[in-house]
């Protein structure tokens, strides 16, 4: 009896034994999360299975790694990736909560956001979140208490090679099984969702970080041949502008209202029987004022950089990461380039630092003439907002500062209040929160009213300086402001059920206003995206598009492709919207028919040759070697914003 006992307790005080349990607990904490933390789709028991096993496969293989260091450091170096592992899990738990989605290496490389974003990030976290590590806390405590005792043996590299071999069994058999429920998954990999659930967390960071090596190789690997079968598409997919507009708004000045986080719901909804945007609500029935009410944002992880990078150039972000920040200085055809060499002066106006979505850099690229950051604003600390200077004093002082800017000009104003997490000075508040217990939707309410409102006041400023009926004014709603993740707080508000296609399609509309002196107003239910507004507006000014390279058509014109991609694969369309994999009749939100099924498939495949397209252009860098007739490449070295130059802050004050 005595001899069993020491031989179980020698058996316990084996590497080998420490490590199983470190395997085991990394597993089936990995599982308990994905299964929990994150909205996958699980749709059938196999799912269900590798949503359980993909974890088994990869806590065997990182952790085996630890198994090629000696003695003590083997414990080490156990304790150590087990940590990352589980730092890497929780971080990306954080993330989901308010982006939906999940980490890529390009998003950690965005440094210069990092400071910008902290306060949101703390409001993220949750009491139960030191959960992620009580296992990491116990296996550190069995070593230091010496509950379990070092072992300085060394395993044999054949021992070594079995348990990497086993590790790589089950990698390769949750591979299998997943490609044989969702075929191409590795190739297909638009949505981050589907790798995730097949293949785990763990797993799917070996894929983004491959998929980025890929796309920065890109551009070194590309060549002029490869703009030819971009050519031929943009070309066959233009759409011819409408006589009725084309030209209607020649040699206005353009003025694009950035409105952050604005979400169509918003519109003409009352809360406590008040609107919440009563200015932006006058606006749909303005008379010279195009409303669309099936607009859709596109963006994914570069968010409000994605929706200034469509609207300036018609090209789609990045599935990974932002282009504001790794793309900054490709070669583009962007709006300020265009509209410069026909007599623009562009600026843009933004009461954050000129770093932030590495803007500053890119703007060159773009060929933007000023950038009017937050050192050109009087900041007191009241007036403050946590990504910057308050909309009503930097409409305030925006407002003199386009006063120095020759007409005519092509500008951007970026608004800030109405930012997750959506705090707000009780005391500017001029309606009540709502009230469905949910912190960040109640408080949206608040934010959005106190932007409407700073709106109203520029549009009388304006009006004061004489450019309110020489300007084409474009509003747009940049991203969504609540997240999935709220959608039972969102039930409430809308005072309905939200079923699956509610939620990913529905409630992805922004609004979009179009108001140019002359036009014919009125609301429109044509189906578009971000991407659809730069030849909207080129169209607008009397300047034909079908030279540029441009994946997006005029909303105005009869041609109109109303196809609306996402930059995870799926789409809305008047007919068909695809969520997740599945196809729903986008008039009744119940899954499509069979007669519907070769529409909606034929739709799949133009929209992911679509984001093909695109990607390719940006990350070959594509446009450096196709010029339009009568275009101009950009040369960033002539673009300089210096913030501290006392002429211009001079000339900005006065």
């Amino acid at each position: 009896m005595k001899n069993t006992l020491q031989s179980q307790l020698n058996v316990s005080q084996k590497y080998i034994v420490f490590f199983i349990l470190a395997v085991v607990s990394l597993w089936l904490k990995s599982y308990i999360i994905q299964l929990t933390q994150f909205e996958l789709g699980i749709e059938n028991t196999l799912q269900k299975f590798l949503l359980f096993m993909n974890p088994l496969g990869s806590s065997l293989l990182f952790l085996g790694f630890a198994f090629f260091f000696k003695g003590r450091r083997k414990y080490i170096a156990l304790m150590l990736i087990d940590f990352i592992l589980s730092f890497l899990l929780f971080a990306n738990v954080v993330y989901y909560r308010f982006f939906n989605d999940f980490i890529t290496l390009p998003t950690l490389f965005q440094t210069q956001n990092f400071g910008d974003v902290s306060g949101s990030v703390v409001t993220l976290l949750k009491p139960y979140d030191f959960l992620f590590f009580v296992d990491n806390v116990i296996l550190i405590a069995l070593l230091v208490f010496k509950v379990v005792k070092i072992e300085f043996k060394d395993m044999s590299r054949r021992k070594i090679a079995a348990v990497l071999s086993l590790a790589l069994g089950f990698s390769s058999l949750n591979l299998a099984l997943a490609e044989s429920d969702r075929p191409e998954l590795l190739t297909r990999g638009f949505d981050r969702n589907y790798i995730v659930k097949y293949l785990g967390m763990y797993n799917y960071t070996i894929y983004d970080a491959v998929q980025s090596t890929k796309a920065s190789a890109q551009r070194v690997m590309a060549d002029s041949s490869d703009v030819t079968e971009v050519v031929n598409f943009t070309k066959s997919n233009y759409a011819q502008p409408n006589p009725e507009y084309f030209g209607i708004g020649e040699g206005m000045n353009v003025i694009y209202l950035h409105l952050e986080s604005i979400q169509t719901f918003l519109m003409d909804y009352q809360l406590n029987g008040e609107e919440v945007t009563p200015f932006l609500n006058s606006l749909i029935r303005d008379q010279n004022t195009v409303y669309f009410d099936n607009f859709f944002h596109q963006t994914a992880q570069g968010k409000t950089s994605d929706a200034e990078f469509m609207i300036e150039n018609s090209l789609y972000g990045l599935s990974q990461g932002s282009a504001f920040t790794t793309k900054g200085v490709n070669t583009y055809q962007a709006a300020p380039a265009i509209l410069g060499q026909k007599g623009y002066t562009s600026a843009v106006f933004h009461g954050n630092s000129g770093s932030f979505w590495n803007r500053n850099e890119i703007y060159k690229s773009f060929g933007y003439d000023k950038f009017f950051d937050i050192s050109y604003y009087d900041t007191e600390e009241e007036q403050m907002a946590e990504y910057g200077l308050m909309d009503k004093p930097f409409f305030a002082q925006s407002a003199e500062l386009l006063k120095t800017v020759p007409q005519p000009f092509y500008t951007k104003f970026i608004t800030v209040s109405n930012h997750y997490p959506y705090a707000m000075n009780q005391d500017e508040a001029t309606i009540a929160p709502h009230t469905t217990g949910d912190k960040s939707v109640d408080n949206y309410f608040q934010t959005a009213r106190y932007a409407d409102e700073a709106l109203k006041q520029f549009f009388e400023d304006l009006k004061a300086a004489g450019l309110y009926d020489n300007s084409i004014i474009i509003m747009y709603g940049d991203h969504y402001g609540i997240s999935q993740n709220h959608d039972k707080a969102m039930e409430k508000v809308l005072g309905k059920e939200l079923s699956t296609f509610d939620s990913a399609a529905g409630l992805q509309r922004v609004p979009l206003y179009i108001r140019v002196p002359g036009m014919e107003g009125g609301v429109s239910h044509e189906f578009g995206g971000q991407i659809d507004i730069l030849p909207t507006l080129m169209h607008l000014l009397g300047i034909d598009t079908k030279e540029y390279i441009q994946f997006g058509t005029d909303l105005l014109s009869e041609e109109h492709d109303s196809l609306v991609p996402f930059r995870n694969g799926d789409f809305v369309s008047p007919t068909v919207t695809s969520v997740g994999g599945k196809f729903y009749d986008s008039n009744t939100g119940e899954l499509i028919t069979e007669e519907q099924e070769a529409e909606a498939l034929k739709f799949q495949e133009i929209v992911e040759y679509k984001l093909h397209l695109s990607d390719n252009v940006v990350n070959g860098d594509l446009l450096r070697f196709y010029e339009p007739n009568g275009f101009t490449p950009i040369d960033r070295s002539k673009y300089e914003y210096n913030t501290t130059d006392d002429n211009d802050k001079k000339s900005s004050e006065e």
